[in-house]
């Protein structure tokens, strides 16, 4: 079966949907996130968490998962986080270091 909001990692317009299943401090971070004046880094250290939460790398073309289509498994990831609006804040911060950490090596 063949889901058209299915894709090979998280995809970054999904990050919209998203805003409304936590916190406010939640909900800002996303708007933050997919404001036309938002850094890169965020946006990309934001796919990047999503992608090792949701565990999009062992995601395949049959799975349920994938019939479900990425919308629904990146909601449901995000509603069930275990930890604080807090932590998956620092979550995001620790990514969004990474990228920024890598983009410095490769200038």
């Amino acid at each position: 079966m063949y889901n058209t909001d299915t894709e090979t990692i998280y995809p970054f317009r999904v990050t919209p949907h998203l805003q409304k299943f936590r916190s406010e401090v939640w909900g800002e971070m996303i708007e933050c996130i997919i404001s036309d004046t938002a850094e890169v880094s965020h946006q990309i250290g934001f796919s990047m968490m999503m992608v090792k939460l949701g565990g999009c790398i062992t995601c395949s073309a049959d799975s349920f998962r994938a019939m479900r289509g990425c919308t629904h498994c990146a909601s449901q990831t995000v509603r069930r986080f275990r930890g604080t609006d807090e932590e998956l804040k620092q979550v995001f911060l620790e990514n969004v270091a990474e990228v920024e950490a890598f983009l410095q090596k490769k200038s």
